[in-house]
């Protein structure tokens, strides 16, 4: 188990059965954000980190409402993306460790997360949100990655997308991997362009050179789909920069308030909802 300063321990490490293991570093002080996504090399000793991060100073003193703080890692948005609250309600709030569970309170619902060993070297995130039946909901793993230029994002071909080139709430539909004339899997050089769109599958893996990284969500019951946020050097305007956002999802909008019939998660009679999230490192010499 791995821990940041001022957080309690609160990581995980997949071993055996993959050609590269993988460990998590998260800060439960400080919204519960993933700081590292480490894969061990094919017997070289090599690390590879696949985490990106960017200083920004307000992010350690964040309060519910305040605008996004972006330092890069992966955050936990729920219940929305974009929208009101931005990036959602529990990243800008403590969680709390309790054994090898995490958990985050919020005024609409409570989030837990687990993260353990799967089977065949996998790491797996299990999570389980509790709310009054009908509650309905949107939760991305927004990670955002350290790829170079000639990294590739793989997707299911043909799989329906929703492009959103404004960065609001309006969208065009497409198929993976092209729309509108953009190849949306390469992410090639900074160009001054920034979107987003949302991919109708349940898995995606990105390469980049020797490495790749795979991340797929399970949730019986409810819409899943990939995000995807391309930003090379397009946002913000005042003081653009790069990164790479792919983002397993409940859900198949950026924004609750414009999520249609089928397109966000509902909280069933039961009053929980569990999901899991797959992660899976691999490195070819």
């Amino acid at each position: 188990m791995v821990s940041e300063p001022g957080g309690e321990a609160a990581g995980g490490e997949a071993v055996g059965g993959s050609p590269s293991g993988l460990r998590i570093t998260t800060d439960p002080a400080h919204g519960g954000r993933w700081t590292s996504l480490r894969a061990d090399g094919a017997g070289d000793g090599a690390v590879r980190e696949w985490l990106w991060h960017r200083d920004e100073p307000r992010r350690a003193g964040v309060r519910p409402g305040d605008a996004f703080a972006d330092a890069g890692g992966l955050e936990e948005c729920v219940p929305t993306v974009r929208g009101t609250p931005d990036h959602g309600d529990a990243w800008a709030r403590p969680w709390r460790q309790d054994g090898d569970e995490q958990s985050v309170g919020c005024p609409d619902f409570r989030l837990v997360r687990r993260i353990h060993d799967s089977l065949h070297g996998r790491l797996a995130v299990d999570y389980r949100l509790t709310a009054e039946p009908g509650y309905r909901f949107l939760w991305a793993a927004h990670a955002l990655l350290d790829v170079s230029e000639r990294g590739r994002v793989v997707l299911r071909d043909g799989a329906a997308v929703r492009l959103y080139p404004d960065g609001g709430s309006r969208w065009t539909p497409g198929v993976w991997p092209e729309v509108d004339g953009v190849p949306l899997d390469r992410l090639g050089p900074d160009d001054g362009t920034a979107l987003g769109a949302v991919v109708d599958t349940a898995e995606v893996s990105v390469r980049d050179g020797a490495d790749g990284l795979s991340l797929a969500v399970e949730a019986e019951g409810q819409p899943v789909s990939v995000a995807l946020w391309r930003n090379l050097g397009g946002f913000p305007e005042d003081a653009p920069y790069r990164s790479i956002g792919v983002e397993p999802m409940l859900g198949r909008v950026f924004d609750l308030a414009a999520a249609g019939e089928g397109d966000a998660a509902c909280v069933p009679a039961s009053g929980e909802v569990r999901w899991r999230l797959v992660l899976t490192a691999t490195h070819h010499s």
